[in-house]
């Protein structure tokens, strides 16, 4: 019988009925709902070995060890670890040889009293795919949405059977695996950001793309990988962090794209509360600049991400198109100085108000959230015969005029936006939400990403010359993006 036919429910009345899984629940926060759904769907006795909960830091910290944060991947992988051992010590030589082993655990911040902390959690579970079988981890971390503790709940106890489930029927099929972990939640309801499938028999998978498919399903907007490709919850990389973000295709990482990081991170570095050793700097694809004729290469991907990588910098990949709404996300999430890099031209879009005509309060609306607080922008200039070009190949800037300049370079002081909106920009540079990046290298100015792109696809005559010597020296040794027609 297939998930979709299942309710939560009959998944945990199925699971329990299955003589050879067993195992133990250990839960804390947002009370036992997990293992309260497997007792009511009856035959649990089959099943459960034990249940458990710590809310108690220090007699979790006895039982566990010490994490430092309680609601963290780290106290999650403590608890799944602890609790399998026993299992295995105790249980072992009376049912071992007929039993797949589990030991399910969740750490979870639940709404509280006041309703002012964030609400999310860590969850997994460590099983056998056999009896006697190698040990093998899904881990994923979930906020969230509903406002009241009850429907929160709710929410973590029918996750959490979906997960037990998913785990040992759709282990080979991960995008099934995906797909039933909202089966009975409404899908505004949880936020799941992050997700990894760790053993021997998982490694045929790539938890980078089981991630990017978490986005694709509309289970989250937002992933993040660190600086070696290995999934990262973002919540837990950015904790009291300041942020340095550009956005890009990367396809591949330019010498351009860097210097833009790089110059802009020294302009950053001098803002007040602003610690270098404090710092994340990171580049951001969105799902749309992902997508070729409407669908996701997930080599392409894998290629993207790890050119970015060996350049030394994370990766963000969202669904945000709109800069207002990646925003707000980071602001969620970092409460320390934020800064976005980005070109003129995309500066420019910024200014396109049909942008924003979804929204009841239109621009005034997005600026409010976009300029705001700890966030400014730092815009990288660009010749100005290269911008006119950019006009006419891609029909995009005609919002703006430009101020004629001796250096022939465009920048924040001379980009002219509509006579309707230049109060609006003169507040936003007045109040020191935009810098022009300064002492920007001019050699390569006069190429767009998607030039040099074309270049690395036909292996053009100097293809190398517009690209980072460790970027040009992967995409050769891996024979990466190659068109030979």
């Amino acid at each position: 019988m297939s998930s979709e036919q299942l309710s939560v429910e009959r998944k945990a009345l199925r699971i329990n009925l299955d003589s050879s899984k067993y195992g133990t629940f250990a839960e804390i926060g947002a009370g036992q709902e997990v293992a309260r759904h497997f007792f009511q769907a009856g035959g649990a006795a089959g099943t459960v070995a034990k249940t458990m909960s710590a809310y108690d830091m220090k007699f979790s910290d006895k039982i566990y060890g010490e994490a430092g944060r309680y609601v963290s991947r780290k106290r999650l992988v403590q608890m799944m670890a602890h609790e399998f051992s026993l299992l295995q010590e105790r249980l072992s030589e009376d049912r071992g040889k007929d039993s797949q082993f589990f030991a399910f655990s969740n750490t979870v911040s639940a709404l509280n009293f006041h309703k002012t902390n964030e609400c999310h959690g860590w969850m997994g579970i460590r099983f056998q795919i056999g009896p006697l079988g190698e040990i093998h981890d899904i881990i994923l971390h979930v906020r969230m949405l509903d406002r009241e503790n009850r429907l929160q709940q709710e929410a973590i106890g029918m996750l959490g059977v979906n997960l037990v489930y998913g785990a040992f029927h759709h282990h080979e099929e991960p995008d099934d695996f995906i797909k039933s972990l909202s089966d009975g939640i409404d899908i505004e309801r949880i936020e799941i950001d992050m997700l990894e499938f760790n053993g021997p028999n998982f490694e045929k998978f790539d938890n980078r793309i089981l991630c990017l498919k978490l986005t694709q399903s509309g289970l989250t907007d937002a992933i993040m990988f660190d600086q070696k490709g290995y999934v990262v919850q973002a919540s837990e990389a950015l904790y009291k962090k300041s942020c340095l973000i550009e956005r890009g295709s990367f396809r591949p990482v330019t010498k351009v794209n860097l210097d833009m990081l790089e110059k802009a991170k020294k302009q950053f570095v001098a803002r007040d509360q602003v610690n270098e050793e404090e710092l994340l700097v990171f580049m951001e694809l969105t799902l749309g600049s992902l997508a070729d004729a409407g669908t996701i290469d997930y080599d392409d991907f894998i290629s993207r991400i790890e050119v970015i990588n060996a350049c030394g910098y994370g990766v963000l990949v969202s669904n945000y198109f709109e800069y207002f709404k990646l925003a707000s996300y980071l602001r969620r999430l970092i409460k320390k100085p934020i800064g976005l890099v980005m070109g003129l031209n995309n500066l420019a879009d910024i200014f396109k108000q049909e942008y924003y005509s979804n929204l009841e309060g239109g621009i005034l609306e997005a600026f409010g959230v976009l300029f705001k607080d700890n966030i400014r922008i730092y815009a990288y200039p660009v010749e100005q015969e290269t911008f006119e070009r950019y006009r006419k190949q891609f029909r995009r800037g005609d919002n703006v005029r430009i101020k004629e300049s001796s250096s022939g370079l465009i920048n924040v002081e001379n980009l002219l936006v509509d006579d309707n909106l230049r109060n609006l920009y003169k507040y936003i540079r007045e109040n020191g939400f935009l810098e022009t990046i300064k002492e920007c290298n001019r050699d390569n100015m006069r190429f767009f990403s998607r030039d040099v792109f074309d270049q690395v696809l036909k292996r053009q005559d100097g293809w190398k010359d517009n690209l980072p010597p460790t970027v040009a020296n992967m995409i050769e040794s891996k024979n990466l993006w190659f068109n030979s027609s």
